[in-house]
Parts: structure tokens; C-alpha cells; sequence
């Protein structure tokens, strides 16, 4: 069977590692430019197309896959003139693989859903060293009919390919994850700096918790940094993770629901983030609370 033909908008970490690895499996991949002329570069070196515009992406794709930052950044190409929804057609298939608000998908969806075409949200787990074996996890939900077109592509994209049915409801559980992942990580980063402070070995510290139920692939990515020196088992940056907790507490708001455990996480994020560290890496959170705890 032939494969897809692809559109990808969002070549930054994961985006890149993602294309990498659809063009090692011969997908033809048209691209744009968004923020990274480099990854751009590099997938056109390889065989990619490159187009100007989110419409000719969707004129000239199958499925078209974003991976933003921000429900901002989502809107922002699907909409207007030169927009994704102006170029799709019955049967094409959007996917947003980035972590956005449910409320902002289901608006999308109803747009898209206008044109005959189908979208999908999709979101992540795991990181790009993942993404470029094709061993990610992925959440994904909406139309049915849009799902099996998709399917192909996102079992060669992911080891584990979960369907949630509705559409938000993949942007609704990655949101709960990332509070929860995220939560571990700034309690580990601070675990490690609270051993600095009273005077006991990181690696002792590490290796007494990790031998009990609080082991967790998360404290080994915090220890990676903390107690190696090695930051690239999460390339998660600290900017992006306090956008995700930040979904995650105005998700609950909107819902009529205050997160407690959420504010917390959500505080120390914002500050490194305001303070220099907005691209470090959330391993990194570390550092902050070394320096916080003087």
C-alpha cells in the first residue's frame, strides 16, 4: 500500500526528530519554515519539499501533522487566508501533536469537520531520542474514520498508539500526564538540591529511593542531570513545561475545579523560566532550587 503523503509544520525538537524518521521510512514530506531554518534544511537536504504557506501544506498532503507550542501557534496556521483549513478537502487528515487546550481543539475540530476533512489531536509522550526509532507514545482521539487513515503513519511514528475516542480527549489526558510528570520532576530537582543543602550524597540519595516504589523513569531523567551531569535523557525545556502545568491548572478552572497541587509546580516553573532558564532543560530545574536553597 502506498504510504501517505505528509505535511509537517513545526520542526523544532520533536518535530524534527519526527521527520527524520518519516524519511527514513520513505514518507514524502512537505515542509514549511516556522521557526527552525536549519531542521528545514536538513529535511529538504534529505528529499523534503518545501512550501511558504500552511495552505499549500494541507493542499499538497494527505495527513498534515503540527507540532506547535502553544493553542496560539495551532490557530494561528490553521486559520486565515493562507491557513491549513483553506486548503483541505474531503477525506484529509489534521493532526496537532503538540499539547494544547481541549477547548481550543474541539473549536478547531468543528471548523475542520466543515470542509469534509478530519482532525485529530494526538498529543506526545516520550522525547525525541524516542521519536527518531519511531518508539513514541501517542494519545490520540477524535473521528473515527479519521483515526483508521491515520493509523498507518502513527503506528510508525509510535510504539504505543492509544485511541480515546472524542475529540480533546488525547489533550486531556497529555495535559494530566505533564502535571504529574512534571510535579515528579520539580520534587525530584528539589530532592537532589535538598541533599546538597544538608550534606548528603546525590548518588546515596538516588540510590535508597530508587530501590523502594518511588522509582520511576522521571527520577532517573532528574538523576541523569543531577548526578551525571547528562541533560539529554528530557529534552523537555523549562518554558514549555510551565506552559503545560499552565493548561493544565486554567483546563481544571475552566471546568469549574482548583488544581492545589498544580500551583507549586507551576510557580518554581514560571520563575526559572522568567529568570534565564526559559531553554534550559527541565532536568536543569536542579539548578534553580540549588540556588533557591542557597
Amino acid at each position: 500500500m502506498a504510504k501517505a503523503n505528509i505535511g509537517f509544520i513545526g520542526l523544532g525538537l520533536m518535530g524534527r526528530a519526527m521527520c527524520e524518521h518519516m524519511l527514513n521510512e520513505g514518507y514524502s514530506l512537505t515542509v514549511m519554515a516556522n521557526r527552525s531554518r536549519e531542521a528545514v534544511d536538513e529535511a529538504v537536504s534529505r528529499g523534503a519539499t518545501e512550501v511558504s504557506t500552511p495552505k499549500e501544506i494541507a493542499q499538497a498532503s494527505d495527513i498534515i501533522m503540527l507540532c506547535m507550542d502553544t493553542s496560539q501557534s495551532v490557530e494561528g496556521r490553521m486559520y486565515g487566508a493562507d491557513g491549513v483549513i483553506e486548503g483541505l478537502s474531503e477525506g484529509k487528515v489534521v493532526i496537532d501533536f503538540g499539547t494544547s487546550l481541549p477547548s481550543s481543539t474541539v473549536k478547531i475540530g468543528d471548523d475542520v469537520a466543515k470542509t469534509g476533512a478530519h482532525y485529530l489531536d494526538s498529543p506526545i509522550g516520550r522525547t525525541p531520542m524516542h521519536a527518531k526509532d519511531g518508539l513514541l507514545n501517542l494519545m490520540c482521539s477524535g473521528d473515527e474514520n479519521g483515526y483508521k487513515t491515520a493509523e498507518p503513519v502513527l503506528k510508525d511514528l509510535g510504539e504505543n498508539v492509544f485511541y480515546l475516542g472524542k475529540l480533546g480527549s488525547g489533550h486531556t489526558i497529555k495535559l494530566i500526564n505533564n502535571f504529574f510528570g512534571m510535579t515528579v520532576a520539580n520534587a525530584m530537582a528539589e530532592a537532589f538540591a535538598s541533599a546538597d543543602k544538608m550534606g548528603v550524597d546525590r548518588k546515596q540519595l538516588y540510590d535508597v529511593m530508587s530501590a523502594g516504589p518511588l522509582h520511576s523513569g522521571m527520577m532517573d531523567f532528574i538523576m541523569a542531570y543531577a548526578v551525571e551531569n547528562d541533560a539529554s535523557k528530557l529534552e523537555f525545556a523549562i518554558k514549555n513545561a510551565a506552559k503545560d502545568v499552565g493548561y493544565y491548572a486554567q483546563m481544571a478552572k475552566d471546568a469549574g475545579a482548583q488544581s492545589i497541587m498544580s500551583q507549586s509546580t507551576l510557580k518554581a516553573l514560571e520563575d526559572a523560566r522568567d529568570n534565564g532558564m526559559a531553554d534550559d532543560m527541565v532536568c536543569e530545574m536542579y539548578d534553580y532550587y540549588k540556588k533557591t536553597m542557597g
